[in-house]
């Protein structure tokens, strides 16, 4: 029976086996690798990746790292394969076969229906001489020196440079294409990234009747039953031909009352604060979030074009933003 201090030693040996493999992995990449990725980025088709066991569980990951960052992929379990599956291959993909003793029966078994096809094979492996090895166009090396389990058994190091190996593969891919993170964006349009990086201002904001806005020659109270209405906590005022001239906010308004009784019966021109800040309605809601963030403040009207006499077309609210998870 371990003690715990016993227990968070096996922990820290593990990941130190772990990363002693990753840093010989790192070392020994080279003009293979390289031609790995300049495989991938030819492909015309999706890249195919397979494998079984642990592995098949990586090959599952690559599929979908590499489907996110641009390039078609998909796993395919070879004992499906070799009962129909085989069918989702098409003579422009490309198929990744993972094993690291290069000899698993199931897969081995579907490499001659891949070279018939005259798909592109690349295989990784950590057996250089294994019928994997010899049958595939490209071979890159995953051998590790041992296994992290304290028995030397269970797949776990060689699983983990695997898996380092399929991200190496999908962030060189993604660097050549240039991708880029609204391309990473559009492949993710319900994550925290993709509203980040789609939303924009113009999909949260108030528009139309919703608006609060006053004339200049209003009275403060006018302002008060105008912010109160549209329940924003704020204002914007508008000289007569409909131009964003100024800005009352409750805040201001607290404020003020403290100073003069008779607030509400003056001209809002006299107290409004000026020069409002203001956002493009194309601009992503990020951005307004950030505005605010930096300014301190709580919205944000929203205009169309650049310029000294700007007409509002919306105002967007820090709370819109969050609900729309712009965070």
């Amino acid at each position: 029976m371990l003690n715990d201090q016993e227990i968070i030693a096996e922990g820290r040996r593990t990941i130190a086996v772990e990363a002693e493999s990753l840093s010989e992995l790192g070392g020994r990449l080279g003009d293979e690798f390289a031609e790995a990725v300049k495989m991938l980025f030819a492909c015309q088709g999706k890249v195919v990746v397979t494998g079984v066991g642990k592995s098949g569980i990586i090959c599952r990951k690559i599929a979908a790292t590499l489907a996110s960052t641009g390039t078609p992929a998909l796993f395919l379990h070879p004992t499906e394969g070799l009962h129909g599956d085989l069918g989702v291959l098409s003579k422009q993909d490309l198929v990744i076969a993972i094993s690291y003793s290069g000899t698993t029966e199931e897969l081995t078994k579907i490499i001659p229906t891949v070279k018939r096809q005259g798909l592109k094979l690349l295989a990784m492996t950590g057996k250089m001489d294994s019928e994997l090895a010899q049958s595939s166009d490209l071979t890159l090396d995953i051998s590790v020196s041992r296994e992290a389990c304290p028995l030397g058994l269970a797949p776990t190091t060689s699983t983990t440079v695997t898996l380092a190996l399929g991200d190496a593969l999908a962030a060189a891919l993604l660097a050549l294409k240039g991708f880029s993170a609204d391309d990473f964006a559009l492949r993710h349009p319900g994550g925290a990234l993709g509203r980040r990086l789609l939303l924009r201002v113009a999909d949260t904001m108030h528009s139309g009747g919703q608006i609060p806005v006053v004339v200049s020659s209003a009275l403060v109270k006018d302002a008060l039953f105008e912010m109160t209405g549209k329940g924003l906590g704020v204002t914007g005022i508008c000289d007569e031909s409909g131009c964003l001239v100024g800005i009352l906010t409750d805040g201001d308004l607290r404020r003020l009352l403290a100073q003069n009784e008779n607030l509400l019966a003056m001209p809002v021109a006299e107290v409004m604060g000026e020069n409002p800040k203001t956002i493009f309605s194309d601009e992503l809601a990020a951005s307004a979030l950030k505005m605010m963030e930096d300014s301190k403040i709580t919205s944000l009207f929203v205009v169309a074009e650049p310029g000294p006499k700007q007409k509002p077309i919306g105002i967007i609210h820090l709370h819109d933003l969050l609900r729309a998870g712009v965070v």
